[in-house]
Formats: structure tokens, sequence, C-alpha cells
């Protein structure tokens, strides 16, 4: 017997892409994560690849198994994701790539909406690359993002955002897409398993 979902909230995973040292991303994270706490069609969950020790090798070594059986059932449940990534030279970080690539079939045929943060660009380019990643992960990337340009400018001391009205809309638009692709593919996903 099939489930109805349609009406239940999103599991969706939030996750801060950079572990550098002094990185701006929980602050990122935090304005983002309060737009997704504030809707009833999304349940959060944070994935931050600063807290996973994931091995730099692909060998499936007994510690790696023990990381992957923490993280990997987080990203399996998530019915959706938004993915924080800062822009370092012009793509997004290896941590976050590391996350990406030790799994498959927890990305395939499931929405992704991506918040990027940097200086000029604004991560931008960084997101563009995640849509290729992405792609080939059978993941489909919302077409709407949300992206900070000069990032440490955009926040106060006490990491709240400066000018939020077009950030918050486009955090709005963003988070509307993802609900739908993500109802729509949940559903999808229900009456048939996907087949890559």
């Amino acid at each position: 017997m099939q489930t109805n979902s349609a009406h239940a909230p999103l599991n969706v995973a939030v996750v801060i892409g950079s572990n550098r040292h002094g990185r701006f991303g929980p602050v990122v994270a935090d304005w983002i994560l309060g737009h997704v706490r504030d809707r009833e069609d999304l349940l959060p969950e944070v994935v931050d690849v600063a807290e996973i020790d994931l091995p730099t090798s692909f060998a499936r070594t007994p510690e790696a198994a023990r990381v992957l059986t923490d993280v990997t059932p987080r990203l399996a449940r998530a019915d959706a994701f938004v993915v924080l990534t800062p822009e370092y030279n012009h793509s997004f970080p290896a941590g976050l790539k590391n996350l990406i690539d030790w799994h498959y079939g927890e990305w395939r045929a499931k929405p992704v909406a991506m918040v990027s943060y940097g200086g000029l660009a604004g991560g931008l380019r960084a997101t563009e690359h995640l849509r290729q990643v992405f792609a080939e992960l059978h993941a489909v990337t919302v077409r709407d993002t949300v992206s900070f340009h000069n990032a440490g400018a955009s926040f106060d001391d006490s990491g709240r955002l400066k000018g939020a009205t077009g950030p918050d809309a486009a955090a709005k638009a963003m988070l509307d897409q993802l609900v739908w692709w993500g109802t729509a593919l949940r559903e999808a996903r229900e009456r048939r398993p996907y087949a890559a």
C-alpha cells in the first residue's frame, strides 16, 4: 500500500558546504534556516561538512563506514536539499565535493536549491558548477537561487542581514520552487521508483 504524503512537510537537508577555519557559512546558514523554519511545509535538518570527517580516499575502510553510517541516512531521508556554498577559486569547496561524491542514490530524483556567497561574483560560479555535478547525479536543481555579493558586508556584527528585502524575496521564491519540485518528485518516487 502506498502512502499519501502530498500534504506532509518535506524533509529538507540544509548542507553547509564550507569547512574552512573562520568560515562565513554559519552566518548565511542561520539566515536561510530562519526562512526554512518559518514554513510549515519544510522540516530542516542541518548537514555541516565541517562536522563530517569524510576520508579523502574512496577506500571502504572501517573509519569511512563509521562516518557514512552517520551522514548517509540523513541525506537519504531528505526529500529536498538546500546547499550553501562559498566560491573558492571560481568553484565550490573540496569538502562539499567530497560529501557529494561519497553519495549517489541519496541525491537521485530530488530537488536541490542553492545559496551562495562570496566576493563580487557572490558565489554564482560555484552554483553553476554545482548544477553540472547534481545533473550527473540525477538531481534537479531549482532555477532560482540566493546569492550574497560581498557577503561579509551584507550582515552586521550580530549576523543579521542588512537590507533584507531583496534576499528575503529571493529566498521565498527559491523555497517555493523547492517545495513544488520536492512534493512532485516525492509523489513520483512513491508511485514508481526512480530508475537511473
